[in-house]
């Protein structure tokens, strides 16, 4: 990222924010030892990490004026995200601190490849749970073209009524979209984490998450009716990831299943993000769902054939590219 001017550099600075994340944010380890289960790993590398964080890299990265809205801790760990996001072109400066709480780290073993086991480092909680509405930029919420909310998000007060209420106040204002995002580990019981992602989805108009997360948040896995309940709930866009089966988006005229593309899967963790900071590219290019679809599974294709998450988020041209092979 050296040399880069001011305006790569902090697009934020040239014009108003065009995307405002709302969650999680990590520091990821991944082992530099593939295919060895996580006692067997002799050495690991850094990188940003958390759903929220990462999809605002990978829109930025896409040439979208992105921030994101978190908490890290008084930490050495903390200085690395905001550098980090600095680095990557997000605007750092909704990126709180919470003076008693370290910031997250996460663990991941690489086997198998496709779904890796995370191991969590955020007790007693983490620092993005704490987000009160003294946090929150009013100002941009009401403002931002899109807004990103996730089910991590709601997981633990204090941050599950602020969630609550920054939707409230967006009142499903431009592109307000809900990332499904379900981590049992963060939830008492399946039960909870239903209600109050249903909640949520009451209060958005666009919701994207793949079949197991659909389960949680609906109960039911088949896309089409995930995608018909969606969308009796008010939900605009219905985005239903489908693994190796593409990607199905709904829309109440009319919905499209986008087929996938093929890679070698290195590691999987860092997809659906990618699919998410596309999906935001896309939405505020005002392209057709269809489009949108392709795009965004290409991102998450092109991802999940790389390690790490924020660092290996694609361009513009090789998503395009990708579309073309």
């Amino acid at each position: 990222m050296s040399g880069l001017g001011t305006s790569e550099h902090e697009p934020w600075r040239v014009g108003g924010l065009e995307a405002l994340t709302v969650g999680r944010v990590g520091v990821d380890l991944y082992p530099e030892q593939s295919g060895v289960p996580l006692a067997e790993v002799r050495t690991f590398a850094k990188s940003l990490g958390g759903t929220a964080t990462n999809v605002a890299v990978a829109a930025a990265r896409l040439g979208r004026r992105s921030a994101v809205l978190t908490k890290v801790g008084a930490d050495g760990f903390g200085d690395y995200v905001r550098n980090a996001l600095g680095e990557f072109g997000v605007d750092a400066g909704y990126v709180g601190t919470a003076p008693d709480l370290h910031t997250p780290v996460v663990f991941c073993e690489l086997n198998p490849p496709a779904d890796p086991p995370l191991l969590f480092y955020r007790a007693p909680i983490a620092p993005d749970l704490t987000l009160t509405e003294e946090d929150v930029p009013w100002d941009v919420v009401d403002s931002v073209p899109l807004l990103w909310v996730t089910g991590t998000g709601v997981s633990a007060e204090p941050a599950r009524s602020t969630q609550r209420r920054i939707l409230q106040r967006r009142n499903r204002l431009g592109n307000t979209v809900l990332d499904l995002d379900y981590r049992p580990m963060f939830w008492p019981d399946v039960e909870t984490a239903r209600r109050e992602i249903t909640w949520m989805i009451e209060h958005v108009d666009t919701v994207v998450g793949n079949r197991a997360e659909t389960e949680v948040a609906l109960g039911t896995s088949d896309p089409n009716e995930a995608a018909d309940l969606l969308l009796i709930r008010g939900v605009g866009t219905a985005v239903i990831k489908l693994g190796a089966a593409g990607v199905l988006i709904a829309t109440a005229a009319e919905r499209w299943t986008v087929p996938p593309c093929p890679v070698q899967v290195v590691c999987g963790l860092g997809a659906g993000d990618a699919f998410g900071g596309a999906l935001i590219h896309g939405l505020l290019s005002s392209w057709e769902p269809q489009h949108i679809a392709a795009y965004a599974n290409a991102a998450g294709a092109l991802v999940a054939a790389r390690l790490a998450c924020a660092d290996a988020m694609p361009t513009g041209a090789e998503i395009e590219e990708m579309l073309c092979g």
